[in-house]
């Protein structure tokens, strides 16, 4: 029997489909899993930036299509680049472990906190870092492009440093470059950042059930925690928007971060609860700092 995922074909989407094949392929010896690759709208415009694109499916609709038709029988993505709201017929399975949340540096001179940053130019793509950045005094410069084209603007485009995700840099094997790591509790990352998404159409029950082989039961409840407090704050993609949990025992700590589209505003919330409560608590701070945002906005 064989099945064929779904992927985008830069490096780093190609190694995060071929890892989630080698977990599968280890449960499921008698099956063969064949990656196919689709280029998407954000692969095509390597230049516009994201926030600008004005498009929440631009890495992934091309995907979606194709799995539809039946293309391709499961399509693998970056959680962090889902909407709340999936295409008529289509679910995700649940996710395998997730990878390191933080955000990282990866700087021309090392430093050992923001602090030591201030006023060096570091390039980044997401309004998210540039507003979080620009709190801790550091400037911000927007650059687009993957991994490699990223970390060679520093000397291109004589940056300091630039910002990307630990999850990118540690699944594409580039730990050895991160110069610094950023408590994402503090610095709060892209809601499910580090957590891969496998879509599958909802009627392929068979699907499902081998990808639950696979699945990590603390990484679900995180996705479900933080793509409830996206759905909630309805933020587009013009807003800084932030979500990062965690679990502890029997508890989910919950940090939100959300803001206004100038940056005039940037609050951050944190909150706990049991299991089980979590997805109440996403939604409980998604609208008290929605509330905060919007009364700053009408001053």
């Amino acid at each position: 029997m064989e099945i064929v995922v779904g992927t985008r074909g830069s490096h780093l989407a190609l190694t995060q489909t071929g890892q989630v094949i080698e977990q599968l392929q280890s449960k499921h010896p008698g099956i063969r899993f064949v990656p196919k690759i689709i280029k998407t709208k954000g692969d095509r415009d390597q230049h516009t930036l994201l926030h600008k694109m004005d498009d929440k499916g631009i890495f992934i609709k091309e995907l979606e299509d194709e799995l539809l038709s039946g293309g391709i029988d499961m399509a693998v993505h970056s959680m962090k680049d889902m909407p709340s709201i999936l295409p008529k017929g289509l679910i995700l399975a649940n996710s395998p472990k997730r990878e390191v949340a933080a955000d990282v540096l990866v700087l021309k001179e090392g430093a050992s906190s923001l602090e030591e940053l201030r006023n060096k130019k570091i390039g980044t793509g997401s309004k998210r870092r540039m507003f979080q950045l620009a709190q801790n005094k550091v400037l911000s410069v927007a650059i687009r492009g993957n991994i490699e084209t990223r970390m060679e603007k520093i000397r291109t485009e004589g940056l300091d440093g630039v910002m990307l995700a630990a999850a990118g840099m540690i699944r594409a094997g580039y730990r050895d470059r991160i110069s610094l790591y950023l408590d994402p509790q503090e610095f709060v990352p892209a809601a499910c950042q580090g957590i891969l998404a496998i879509e599958i159409r909802e009627d392929d029950r068979r699907m499902f059930s081998l990808i639950e082989a696979i699945s990590d039961r603390d990484t679900n409840i995180c996705a479900e925690t933080e793509r409830a407090y996206l759905e909630e704050v309805g933020a587009g993609c013009h807003s800084p928007v932030g979500a990062y949990s965690v679990i502890e025992g029997d508890h989910v700590f919950l940090t939100v971060l959300f803001g206004t589209e100038d940056a005039g505003v940037l609050l951050k919330k944190k909150g706990n609860c049991r299991i089980g409560e979590h997805r109440k608590l996403a939604v409980s701070l998604a609208r008290d700092i929605k509330g905060e945002v919007e009364k700053y906005e009408k001053r």
